[in-house]
């Protein structure tokens, strides 16, 4: 008597925040797509992964805090989440466990699972910046992750040195969305004609938009002192923050177009001749759509005390990618409106700086694989293959 095949593949998939929701409902069609059988999906997510057909465990909004205030705040909740996630998929005993992002609380979950069924086999998607903070992780985490997916293409190369859990690069999800970032005809004029756009991101978070909307705006007065009415400033701004940034932002020299949602931003991206960036993915997003820029950024008196334990050279995530310091940074004292602006004088005309930022970034199709697989559907090839 021989066995039948099996009809079904059950895959657990737990997200901790909408970032990592994305990323499950793309892997999630992806998987589905794949599959020879039938998928049963049981897990933790948000809207994207509801709408694939999972139903979460709870709320993702229980989980998805932050700021240590906000966790210290949800503590208690969230320790009762991760109880409760890990219990659920050892009773599910799914073909796999599948956690994304949110290592504060998708690797607990992951490590009680290893420990009460360590039969199940667990598979990271977007890999812990273990290249840059507590690289002691990567070896720890080789006891309760059986593979690492990382968006980032150095990241493998990181994980093997540091002896952490095999590891491949499956690509970063802004890959999939390149398209919206290229400029179409006549989005962006040649930087020799007319007026210049520079685009200001002061950042995502509040205690990025108090710190450098200041320095920011000053620069671009230092600019506009040396080229009245040469360029044309937009900004746009995260909705919640926007009362904020016009606060800070009415007495500038050059006053800014605020605009706002995604779609505004992305349009932005594909007219603008230069940035004045805080550092974050938006640099990523800025050298994928070709946009040549200067990074600053401050942190509080803390944070700056704890810089001895960062292992990277930059704080630059385009930088990092190219494994080279391409876009100029000033951090702390360095972030002056002087360095600042000084650095992107020479980026609002066709100068030997810009080219060379530009040719910098033609390099990125091909470190980050853009034009072959997508990642979702890399990634899920790499859940199936490590499925029981």
């Amino acid at each position: 008597m021989t066995n039948s095949p099996k009809q079904t593949r059950r895959i657990f998939i737990v997200a901790g925040e909408e970032s990592g929701d994305q990323l499950g409902g793309k892997l999630m069609r992806a998987l589905k797509a794949q599959s020879p059988v039938q998928i049963e999906f049981q897990g933790v997510g948000g809207q994207k992964m509801i709408a694939e057909g999972i139903k979460s465990l709870f709320p993702l909004e229980d989980i998805a805090v932050m700021g240590f205030g906000a966790v210290v705040a949800r503590l208690r909740l969230i320790l009762a989440r991760i109880k409760q996630t890990a219990e659920a998929v050892i009773a599910d005993n799914p073909d796999v466990l599948v956690i994304i992002d949110s290592p504060d609380f998708t690797h607990r979950v992951a490590k009680r699972v290893r420990q009460k069924a360590p039969h199940i086999p667990i598979v990271d998607y977007v890999s812990p910046s273990v290249w840059a903070w507590r690289p002691g992780r990567a070896k720890k985490m080789r006891a309760y992750v059986d593979h690492v997916m990382a968006i980032l293409p150095f990241e493998p190369a990181a994980h093997k040195r540091l002896d952490g859990p095999p590891c491949s690069y499956v690509g970063h999800p802004l890959i999939e969305r390149i398209s919206e970032f290229r400029p179409k005809d006549n989005e962006r004029k040649p930087i020799d004609h007319g007026r210049k756009q520079l685009i200001v991101l002061p950042g995502s978070r509040r205690s990025e938009v108090s710190r450098l909307m200041e320095p920011f705006g000053e620069a671009v007065a230092l600019l506009d002192a040396e080229n009245p009415g040469g360029f044309d400033v937009i900004i746009p701004a995260v909705a919640h923050h926007a009362r904020e940034i016009e606060e800070r932002s009415k007495n500038w020299r050059v006053q800014p177009k605020l605009v706002f949602g995604e779609e505004a931003k992305l349009a932005a991206f594909r007219g603008a001749h230069a940035a004045l960036a805080a550092s974050g993915t938006v640099t990523l997003e800025l050298a994928l759509s070709k946009v040549p820029m200067v990074v600053g950024y401050k942190v509080s008196k803390f944070e700056e005390q704890l810089r001895f334990l960062v292992k990277v050279e930059s704080i630059v995530l385009a930088n990092l990618v190219l494994q080279n310091k391409t876009v100029p940074e000033f951090i702390q004292q360095d972030c002056t409106p002087e360095k600042l602006s000084a650095a992107l004088r020479p980026l609002l005309s066709d100068t030997p700086e810009r080219q060379q930022q530009l040719a910098q970034f033609d390099r990125l199709d091909d470190l980050m694989g853009i034009g072959g697989e997508a990642p979702s559907e890399r990634a899920a090839r790499i859940v199936l293959e490590t499925a029981r």
